[in-house]
């Protein structure tokens, strides 16, 4: 099935799916008006059923019109401020026969796409824009980035970006109103149906462009440029997801965010123990399915090694090279990804810095404000006091403390008091000076003592949970690191004298602490 016929589908069923919206529509009104002219007990239901799942339809049809496509991501980046870049656009546009963007924009994601305003369901073009990620910017040649640029100006020279603004509004209106007929499940499966149908036929139009799309980068970087390109996309790809959810997720925390995002970024993708990783994920098999918008890699990769190998010179300069101060373009792009209140109230700081305070208030802080308050509530003590938790341990009402401990939203565990006492403890060591989280790029930030010995508090924070005794090894050991028995981890404004610790003596018992 070729791509044209496959398109001309696509519109066939965008348009099936309105007169399909109309079906319903009139439906609804033909039973309104038989209830009206003939009144039925079962007429009636049908057309309550009916012209609710209508509304719906109407509702989720309004919601998606009424979109806007807002403001642009990245930082747009003129000829005068990119002269050398632009130079290079417009010089692979002429390559692959097509007018080159209106607009170039740097953007912080892992991609390199283009889009086209329209009218008239894509017969007329209002304004082209280009979309280049930074971070390919940082890990591609000039030869590689050529060639992706060639790629997605192909999608121009295909008219493909006209034909994907009609489809990909479809595709929007169809799953909106899936999911506005929640509540009409018999309407909602036959759209949900239609929907699958639709987004087969289209999908599959998206990716018999990618692959003439990749026609266009071949002629212009070579095979080895392309394939090049792809393999490394998919692996920045991978090492962007790690770097958002592990490291850019304690942006934030304690009021802070990183002085440089694709700083560590690079370092990050340049730890051997990271590289290692990436590599045994790169080489997982994909997961194929018709709904995918692009080939898979294994296929592009099979694809351009059956295209013929056109002349050119080499250029393996870094990509970077192409901008005029890569400093600069970096700040804007690292700027543009942050609203103005994080960039006014987050100090920036750099990673070992954020990665200490963010892992605190993450893992260690709520844990050890809450087992206090628990403490307090359990044995009636006047303030927060840690002392308190360990005193009702001590005095076997470590279900007491759980049930205080649920209350202030912790989630049911058979080890729920085990694992925040071990939370908290850490929490004692970090205050006290003597230990702190430590940032590596290889994995999960890691809790050491000052010489460099990994913090393990989970086992002997699960003896001390389920034995009493252990107390006053417990209480001891914290006294040899510097905790007083008053400590209070709540900050309060000193209304008074200082309160006491709760009333009743230490419990006596085993000696048991940790191996430090």
């Amino acid at each position: 099935m070729t791509t044209a016929f496959r398109a001309v589908l696509a519109f066939t069923l965008l348009a099936g799916f309105y007169v399909l919206v109309g079906l319903v529509l009139a439906a609804a009104v033909l039973l309104d008006v038989m209830l009206v002219v003939d009144f039925h007990a079962g007429t009636l239901k049908a057309a309550i059923v009916l012209t609710l799942a209508a509304g719906a339809l109407v509702r989720a049809l309004f919601m998606v019109s009424r979109r806007q496509g807002g403001e642009q991501p990245g930082v747009a980046v003129g000829r005068e401020h990119e002269p050398v870049l632009w130079q290079t656009v417009e010089d692979l546009a002429r390559r692959v026969r097509t007018a080159p963007p209106d607009e170039i924009r740097l953007v912080p994601e892992v991609n390199a796409a283009v889009s086209e305003d329209t009218r008239w369901l894509g017969l007329k073009a209002t304004r082209r824009r280009m979309f280049i990620g930074l971070p390919l910017l940082h890990q591609l040649t000039v030869d590689e980035l050529r060639a992706v640029l060639g790629h997605e100006l192909g999608h121009y020279s295909g008219a493909h970006t006209r034909l994907g603004a009609p489809v990909y509004r479809g595709r929007v209106s169809l799953i909106a109103t899936v999911r506005g007929l929640d509540n009409h499940p018999f309407i909602q499966k036959l759209f949900t149906w239609y929907a699958k149908l639709y987004l087969r036929v289209s999908q599959a139009v998206s990716r018999r462009q990618e692959l003439e799309a990749d026609q266009h980068a071949v002629s212009i970087g070579g095979r080895q440029a392309m394939s090049g390109a792809l393999t490394k996309i998919h692996a920045t790809a991978l090492g962007w997801d790690v770097y958002v959810n592990a490291y850019l997720s304690l942006a934030g925390a304690a009021g802070a965010r990183p002085a440089s995002v694709f700083g560590g970024f690079q370092r990050m993708m340049g730890d051997p123990g990271r590289q290692a990783q990436l590599a045994r994920l790169g080489a997982e098999p994909e997961e194929v399915s018709p709904y995918d918008s692009h080939p898979s890699l294994a296929e592009r990769l099979a694809a351009i090694e059956r295209l013929p190998e056109p002349e050119h010179v080499p250029d393996p300069r870094p990509a970077l090279s192409l901008l005029a101060d890569p400093d600069v373009a970096t700040r804007a792009v690292e700027s543009s990804m942050w609203t103005p209140e994080a960039l006014a109230g987050l100090r920036p700081v750099d990673w070992e810095e954020l990665v200490a305070q963010g892992m605190y208030a993450g893992r260690n802080a709520e844990a050890l404000h809450d087992l206090a308050v628990a403490g307090q509530r359990v044995m009636g003590a006047a303030r927060p006091y840690l002392d308190a938790a360990f005193e009702a341990i001590a005095r076997g009402r470590q279900a007491e403390l759980e049930a205080r401990l649920l209350e202030l939203g912790w989630n049911p565990s058979e080890t729920l008091l085990a694992g925040v006492l071990g939370q908290a403890l850490e929490a004692v060591l970090i205050q006290l000076g003597q230990a702190r989280w430590t940032l590596s790029w290889s994995g999960p930030a890691r809790l050491l003592y000052d010489d460099g010995e990994e913090v393990a508090l989970s086992e002997y924070a699960a003896q001390v949970a389920a034995n009493p005794d252990a107390v006053a090894g417990l209480r001891r050991w914290l006294g040899d690191h510097g905790m007083r028995h008053d400590y209070v981890p709540v900050e309060e404004p000193q209304a008074g004298p200082q309160a006491g610790p709760p009333a009743g003596a230490p419990a006596s018992g085993a000696d048991s602490a940790p191996a430090r």
